[in-house]
């Protein structure tokens, strides 16, 4: 458990500090104030974002916290990355009708509405983010607590501390459940590849539809298919029926 804490604070430090650091250089090259504004400012969180995921990746492969492999590439695992990519599909609108449920303040609404608005956006959310925080939560900090604890208590435990490093009442309970699945992938493939793929296909379709829908100021499961509970069980059972034999699929093809 030490371990994992440690790793924690090390992701949580990198990303104040050089978000901090960006938006100190910007506002002293721009003549802004540090307050206006400058902690919604795509620009500035996309720089940010790009400085602290490239020291995050040198620091966790180099000292080797995470050890990466090409083994499980070499072993051909199409079909289970082809099962991964449908699994993330069937997860998304149920996701958003969750949210829709539970009704959580989303503090990070400005913030994701302007970076989703950039074309850099697709860096920060859709490239940066699925590869440091795999390697940082499932590739050190799970593999940190699988040495200690049962496989699901540390499944579990690595799924709590990627929802509570979101800092986001709205997207905690989305993270707790995609966290214990891509624990899970982790664990049974002995490679971070399936969690790597399923955050960036979950990641590149919230983008997407930010930009297909550019006018909605938060895009909800309610904005997508109203309010007709036919349609949104249609919805959701549709989902469904991508999401279970996935999932069935997967537990069969994936070697622990």
């Amino acid at each position: 458990m030490k371990k994992a804490l440690f790793y924690l604070i090390i992701f949580l430090a990198v990303q104040i500090v050089c978000t901090y650091a960006v938006m100190l250089i910007w506002s002293w090259a721009s003549g802004t104030d540090m307050e206006e504004g400058l902690a919604t400012n795509a620009s500035v969180v996309i720089i940010s974002s790009a400085v602290y995921s490239l020291i995050l990746l040198v620091m966790f492969l180099v000292c080797r916290w995470c050890v990466v492999e090409r083994t499980y590439l070499r072993s051909r695992p199409y079909g289970v990355l082809f099962w991964v990519v449908i699994a993330a599909l069937g997860t998304i609108i149920p996701s958003e009708w969750l949210a829709g449920q539970l009704d959580l303040p989303d503090n990070n609404a400005e913030l994701f509405q302007n970076i989703m608005a950039s074309p850099w956006g697709y860096l920060s959310i859709c490239i940066f983010a699925p590869l440091v925080e795999e390697v940082v939560f499932r590739g050190a900090i799970l593999r940190s607590l699988l040495e200690s604890y049962r496989p699901w208590i540390a499944i579990v435990v690595s799924a709590l501390f990627f929802a509570a490093a979101h800092f986001n009442l709205a997207q905690m309970p989305h993270a707790f459940l995609i966290g214990i699945l891509l624990g899970w992938m982790c664990w049974r493939t002995g490679s971070i590849i399936p969690g790597i793929l399923f955050h960036w296909i979950n990641n590149t379709v919230a983008y997407v539809l930010s930009n297909i829908y550019p006018g909605m100021n938060d895009l909800t499961f309610y904005e997508l298919f109203g309010s007709d509970q036919r349609r949104i069980l249609m919805a959701v059972g549709f989902s469904f029926c991508l999401l279970i034999p996935a999932l069935l699929q997967l537990n069969l093809r994936m070697k622990k």
